[in-house]
């Protein structure tokens, strides 16, 4: 214990790593920038090491700086888990998690009630975005991702395949018919999710149909908007399985045909690398995977 550094220097310098400056990690810590800057110096002189590069505005972890700091950091958390367990008052734990807006409101808020209570004590706060590919929030526990998985981050989940198919009203679908043909659909009044553009196409190529260009009626940011807009009564639109799945219980739409369209991209948990391990949040990782699990596997007829 006599060999580690002072624990001072050591508060200071996980702040000014976490914040990329010494100034701000004295606002965190209630000391001055100068104070910051001779307590990492000592412990710079201590491991006879330069944790830091000084920028012309603000510092960056050295290679070696970057390596200590994820060990420190995980060494407080630890700390703080145990102080915490062993003598604090029971507090809520809070997750912080990111998704997709389609995925948050069609997919999760619907089955959070069962998270919470499977787990009371755990504080689920979630926002939304329409893209994303990086924590531009460092305060994120977990993002919730479409795409290839081709993420910089060292943790990331598969939550598994997923097929798209078309969906729409039935009285909408009624138009074309008792047996409504995949043609007709595919160049009816199509309501096509921008990002998705190449589906009616791809889903063409793959069974070997003979579709007409489709003629976009409107194109939606995402999949909730688009189920939105065809659930009023006008038009046609392809999405994910899970995405469908709420509208289709609920009768507000149809699955006119028995068309499917594999995904290349699906969605994915990441953890933020930045954030050291919490039960919570494997709770809430744990949580998700079964979720998606089945309602990926819904509509499986193997499944």
């Amino acid at each position: 214990m006599a060999d580690l550094p002072h624990v001072t220097w050591l508060r200071a310098f996980d702040a000014a790593a976490r914040h990329s400056s010494f100034s701000s990690a004295a606002d965190e810590l209630g000391l001055t920038p100068a104070a910051v800057s001779q307590q990492i110096k000592h412990l710079e002189s201590r491991l006879n090491a330069q944790l830091f590069k000084r920028l012309p505005r603000g510092v960056a972890l050295t290679d070696v700086g970057h390596a200590y700091a994820q060990e420190i950091r995980k060494s407080f958390e630890e700390m703080a888990l145990a102080t915490n367990g062993l003598f604090g008052a029971k507090r809520k734990r809070v997750v912080r998690v990111r998704a997709s807006i389609s995925s948050a409101a069609l997919v999760i808020a619907p089955q959070l009630a069962l998270f919470k209570a499977a787990h009371p004590d755990i504080h689920v706060q979630m926002t939304t975005s329409i893209w994303t590919d990086r924590f531009d929030d460092e305060g994120l526990d977990v993002d919730i991702r479409f795409g290839q998985g081709n993420w910089g981050e060292a943790r990331i989940l598969h939550l598994g395949h997923e097929s798209a198919i078309p969906v729409c009203r039935a009285d909408y679908a009624a138009g074309f018919g008792q047996t409504p043909a995949i043609e007709d659909l595919a160049s009816s009044e199509v309501v096509q999710i921008i990002g998705s553009e190449t589906d009616w196409g791809r889903l063409a190529e793959l069974h070997g149909l003979d579709l007409k260009p489709t003629t976009d009626w409107l194109k939606a940011d995402s999949s909730l908007m688009a189920l939105q807009t065809v659930s009023a009564g006008r038009g046609v639109t392809m999405v994910l399985e899970s995405f469908a799945r709420p509208y289709l219980e609920r009768g507000d739409l149809v699955a006119p045909t028995e068309y499917k369209l594999p995904k290349r991209r699906s969605h994915y948990l990441v953890l933020n690398d930045r954030k050291g391990p919490r039960d919570e949040v494997r709770l809430f990782c744990n949580w998700v995977q079964s979720l998606y699990l089945d309602q990926v596997s819904a509509f499986d007829p193997g499944a």
